[in-house]
């Protein structure tokens, strides 16, 4: 079976408009993060939204190699979310929402891959999913941290940094100003639990 006449092209080109979008949405929401002061979360967001970017990047460069010289049109047929607002704690956890969504259709995509043959897609698409989990849980942890008011207050001692100036400092709390260059406590740097990777 030829690329082009397969399940999997198609899957292709979903799975490149969903990263589009889902690098879009997030631009929004990083956005409202950057506006209301919480630098150091719409810097994650942006790095996440980086990501969707070399992910559809990559299912393009897929659709591409497709054994056709040039790709006018494919129509495709799926569904996208469109439930972001603007409540920065609400936006988190549908974020984490959509990534977990995005993680159940590669598992599809990769299963339809397999059958048909594509080995190297399907490995691509499984590489892809295993990204948008871990996607969902930095999305979960930030809106755990955010809506709980942990964000800057750490039951153990912690360090602290601030990413404009180097300064840095080992608390329970991150500082309100920081105390070399004065930047408000949303540049200082959020901190994951340890094993989760933006």
């Amino acid at each position: 079976m030829k690329l082009k006449d397969s399940q999997t092209y198609l899957n292709l080109a979903r799975a490149y408009a969903a990263e589009c979008q889902a690098r879009t949405r997030y631009e929004f929401v990083e956005y409202g993060f950057r506006y209301n002061g919480y630098e150091a979360i719409a810097q994650t967001i942006d790095k996440i939204a980086y990501q969707e970017f070399n992910h559809a990047r990559m299912l393009y460069t897929f659709i591409q190699d497709a054994e056709v010289d040039q790709v006018d049109n494919i129509d495709i047929c799926a569904g996208f979310p469109f439930k972001q607002k603007w409540e920065l704690a609400d936006n988190l956890k549908l974020l984490a929402e959509d990534e977990e969504d995005e993680a159940d259709a590669y598992a599809k995509f990769i299963d339809t891959a397999n059958a048909e043959g594509f080995v190297e897609i399907a490995k691509l698409f499984e590489n892809i999913r295993n990204v948008e989990i871990m996607h969902a849980k930095v999305f979960k942890e930030l809106y755990n941290q955010f809506s709980s008011g942990e964000l800057y207050k750490k039951d153990t001692e912690t360090i602290w940094y601030c990413p404009a100036c180097g300064y840095f400092e080992v608390g329970k709390e991150a500082w309100e100003t920081c105390p070399l260059c004065e930047a408000k406590q949303g540049v200082c740097n959020v901190v994951m639990p340890e094993g989760y990777i933006i």
